[in-house]
């Protein structure tokens, strides 16, 4: 029996490759002749910068770069050989087709590689404590400080994944990182150029230090940048801001894209593009100064990973995260790792911390992990612990 095993994270309790060793753990006490394939699944937030770079045989280091609220955080970036990727993901990456590393790479550095990043992991939501959480103050100067690492090392390109962000900045933190200027009315910088600084915010000027490589934004949402579907309506609650301030936060991100579009020459029709609110609007800060390119981040996940060949030559999958219902069927993540293991004909196992739905299909089974009346801090301290025993009870 071949059993691929492909979970997400469990959202504040379990990381996807904690998920699928705890699975493939107590799959081995029951089954020690089963062939095991782990593959950890990523959104583009926590995680993808390990998950990608481990699977494509890159290599991670670690740097000190600036926190979304100005403090010292370490943040990860990985670095792939480009010929290790398979070619699914490099036609989707859509990079030149002999690319060369950068100039500014460090000595020696020959083979063109591509950097991924992850944004949370400079600029995350994670990062703060609840009380510090407010979309008016944090920055993602630290994600770009991460993109300005990856120049100084050489990367023919950075790929980068937008999830899991504490940031309302339109990405002007990482473009302030990447050389832009931002002045107000007395001509004094604003540095970092958050929300909070924005009203006395009158000019941007300067330019994109020269040689930063191609970018591409991992991306599922399609959320516009402002308006009732826009960043600051979808995403700003969870990131602390009060519905009281949506109207000025959403106005104010309106004049200031105007502004950047114009300082950058471009069409102020990129604020509509679906993905331009991702992550509080750095896609559209990216596109709009940095020439950065969406690309569909499961899509690319998948080709990365070789999942349709892997699902192919399971006999049994087995995923999860830490919501399943009706709708993930017809979402990312798990939910298409199933639909399309049950469109090759295979019988399907979802685990999740809350799995339900009205009418599932014959070959998918769905197991809560979290016995019934559970508090949440209490199932998600129990998550490892319940996994097993929910995986040890089905098989």
């Amino acid at each position: 029996m071949r059993v691929l095993l492909a979970f997400d994270k469990f959202k504040d309790s379990l990381t996807a490759p904690e998920a699928c060793a705890i699975t493939t753990e107590a799959l081995r006490e029951a089954h020690p002749d089963w062939t095991l394939d782990a593959c950890p699944l990523a959104d583009g937030g926590e995680g993808f910068c390990a998950i990608l770079t481990h699977a494509a045989g890159g290599a991670i280091i670690t740097a000190t770069v600036t926190g979304p609220r100005g403090a010292p955080t370490a943040a990860t970036i990985g670095f792939v050989p480009l010929a290790r990727i398979p070619a699914a993901a490099r036609a989707l990456l859509n990079l030149p087709a002999t690319p060369k590393p950068h100039d500014g790479g460090s000595a020696g550095n020959t083979a063109a590689t591509v950097a991924v990043i992850e944004m949370a992991s400079a600029s995350g939501l994670a990062l703060l404590a609840e009380a510090d959480r407010d979309p008016w103050h944090t920055t993602t100067f630290g994600t770009g400080e991460l993109m300005r690492l990856a120049q100084e090392r050489g990367a023919a390109a950075i790929l980068l994944g937008v999830g899991g962000s504490a940031t309302h900045d339109l990405g002007l933190g990482a473009l302030a990182a990447l050389g832009l200027e931002f002045e107000s009315r007395s001509g004094a910088p604003i540095t970092p150029p958050v929300p909070a600084a924005w009203p006395g915010l009158v000019r941007i000027s300067g330019r994109i230090t020269p040689g930063v490589p191609p970018v591409r934004i991992a991306c599922d949402v399609t959320n516009p940048l402002v308006g009732p579907r826009g960043a600051a309506a979808t995403y700003g609650p969870q990131k602390g801001l009060r519905p009281a301030d949506f109207a000025r936060l959403d106005a104010e991100s309106a004049r200031v894209a105007r502004m950047l579009c114009a300082q950058s020459g471009q069409p102020v029709t990129l604020m509509d593009v679906p993905g331009a609110g991702a992550a509080g609007g750095i896609s559209f800060g990216l596109m709009t100064a940095a020439g950065a390119t969406l690309l569909p981040g499961f899509d690319l996940v998948s080709a990365w990973l070789d999942l349709e060949a892997r699902l192919g030559s399971a006999d049994l999958v087995i995923t999860g995260e830490g919501r399943f219902d009706d709708s993930s069927l017809q979402g990312k993540g798990p939910g298409a790792v199933a639909a399309r293991a049950m469109a090759l004909g295979k019988k399907v196992h979802v685990f999740a911390g809350s799995a339900t739905a009205a009418h599932p299909p014959a070959n998918l089974a769905l197991h809560s992990i979290t016995p019934a009346g559970t508090p949440l801090a209490e199932a998600l301290r129990h998550a490892p612990a319940n996994l097993a025993a929910a995986v040890r009870a089905a098989f």
